[in-house]
């Protein structure tokens, strides 16, 4: 019997079977679909939610005599992610064609790359709760996309949409040097993230915009040697990537524990059953009989188009992580957040340019997110602006408002939109920071409770916060705290 996962301190994923621990090791080809607004050879629309077979082109649907058009955007878009990837880019690259046969793949080929990609390696760098780890990328290469089957319309047909057929794919190849369900989850949002910072993929895993194979294989924990892998195909989310992973790992250890050997196959993830099951048996490369398309001349691209591309490069996640904690003072686990989606790394830099760079990290990481998460709403459609957001931070730095007022002023900014000040005059919110007029209140509550002050007085420090609480009742809590404990202290010396 399989026992139970376990998490080490180096974060591989362990399973103790009852015989030996067995390591997993991961591998993924994540598919990504390209920002472009026409199709890899062709000038079709890829606008996501057409009505089926309205985007498809004499090419897209294999008529015979078209001939595939290269699209020269799509292959900058795979440079430049690429130089995110910190991957070498092949100045000559071929396009070649994949045969098997699909329903939803017009051509019976698909037009893909395989001994010449367009990038070669490259890495990712994961930022983990136990420190950073590499992932080497094996390859990138471009291809076009098939259509889609779709078998729940009618229960004894099959209908097929091809306006996917000939969409531009970027098929990103990890090394296997991914050990867990958290460096999977770690490595897919880390590509994501770059991508979406480059503009070259949006990552919609929902609109079917990224998805990936997921090869997975089992060893004895200290050996060297790879075991005979599975691919679980098309996987569209990364919780169902980790759900699939444990199932499958779980089962080859206990075949491997019961004496049998691992069939070397594809397989597919079954999202209700949470469980694996066999497709076919996985295929080698002879068996798609590779060779170079005839219709397309090989790709010789430019090192002086690669330079210019690269001179173009947005400020990249890692890159912007370092200069938060640089400049801003922020620490590594925050930046990591704030940098996690460039959506947020931009609502952060408004809010923190006219504000207190830290309290602004604080903020969004704590009041904002759980307002969103509680909505379930991107940062892009916060009903709090990030110009509000500032303006309210700097009424706390100021000590106009206190943090309590501050949180009540931002809930009402949640619900209306306003902006702080207005809420804040409207309300009658605005700190008590007035010291004549608190030390009069402070010396009437004082001389209402002798008996506490001479208990205070007598080395009961504690009763302290009584007095505290008295003055915020009688202020409405409006009173700043700061000023309240020092004209206290002054006063109760006296």
């Amino acid at each position: 019997m399989v026992g139970k996962l376990m998490n080490k301190n180096d974060s591989k994923y362990i399973i103790k079977g009852n015989k030996n621990k067995w390591e997993v090791v991961i591998g993924l080809e994540v598919h990504a679909q390209v920002i472009s607004n026409s199709k890899l050879f062709s000038g079709s629309s890829t606008k996501f939610g057409a009505n089926p077979n309205t985007q498809v082109s004499l090419v897209d649907s294999a008529f015979p005599g078209m001939l595939p058009v290269i699209n020269n955007y799509c292959v900058e878009q795979a440079i430049k992610t690429g130089l995110g990837l910190n991957a070498k880019i092949n100045l000559h690259s071929v396009f070649d064609r994949k045969n098997y046969f699909y329903a939803d793949l017009p051509q019976g080929y698909q037009i893909s790359q395989y001994k010449n990609p367009i990038v070669g390696e490259g890495k990712v760098v994961l930022d983990l709760p136990n420190g950073s780890k590499t992932v080497g990328i094996e390859r990138l290469h471009l291809e076009q996309d098939a259509g889609k089957s779709i078998h729940d319309i009618d229960p004894n047909n099959t209908y097929v949409d091809l306006n996917r057929s000939g969409i531009a794919l970027m098929e990103i190849v990890s090394k296997p040097d991914l050990r867990s369900l958290d460096e999977v989850n770690a490595y897919v949002k880390k590509l994501r993230s770059i991508m979406r910072y480059l503009g070259t993929c949006d990552g919609n895993m929902q609109e079917g915009s990224l998805r990936a194979d997921v090869n997975v294989s089992v060893r004895k924990l200290g050996e060297k040697n790879l075991g005979t892998r599975c691919e679980i195909k098309n996987v569209n989310s990364i919780k169902f990537m980790q759900m699939a992973i444990d199932y499958e790992a779980k089962r080859q250890v206990k075949l491997l524990e019961d004496g049998k050997s691992i069939d070397q196959e594809t397989r597919l993830f079954d999202t209700k059953k949470n469980e694996t099951r066999s497709m076919r048996s996985k295929e080698d490369a002879h068996d798609y009989r590779y060779f170079p398309d005839p219709d397309l001349l090989p790709l010789k691209i430019d090192k002086d188009l690669i330079d210019d591309i690269r001179k173009k490069l947005p400020e990249l996640p890692d890159q912007k992580k370092d200069r938060f904690i640089k400049e801003y003072a922020l620490t590594p686990y925050e930046a990591n957040v704030l940098v996690s989606e460039k959506e947020i790394s931009d609502f952060y830099e408004d809010v923190a340019k006219s504000s207190d760079k830290k309290l602004a990290a604080t903020w969004i990481m704590g009041d904002l997110f759980a307002l969103l998460n509680n909505k379930d709403l991107s940062i892009t459609k916060s009903p709090v602006s990030a110009k509000n957001l500032g303006e309210l931070i700097k009424y706390i730095k100021s000590g106009e408002i206190s943090g309590r007022i501050a949180k009540e002023v931002f809930e009402h900014m949640a619900q209306s939109g306003e902006n702080p000040k207005k809420i804040i005059e409207s309300k009658g919110l605005k700190q008590q920071s007035d010291p004549k007029e608190l030390e009069r209140i402070i010396k009437g509550i004082l001389e209402k409770n002798k008996t506490n002050v001479e208990k205070y007085k007598s080395g009961k420090e504690k009763i302290f916060g009584f007095f505290v609480g008295e003055v915020m009742k009688m202020s409405k809590g409006k009173a700043n705290p700061q000023l309240v404990n020092e004209i206290l202290k002054k006063l109760l010396k006296g």
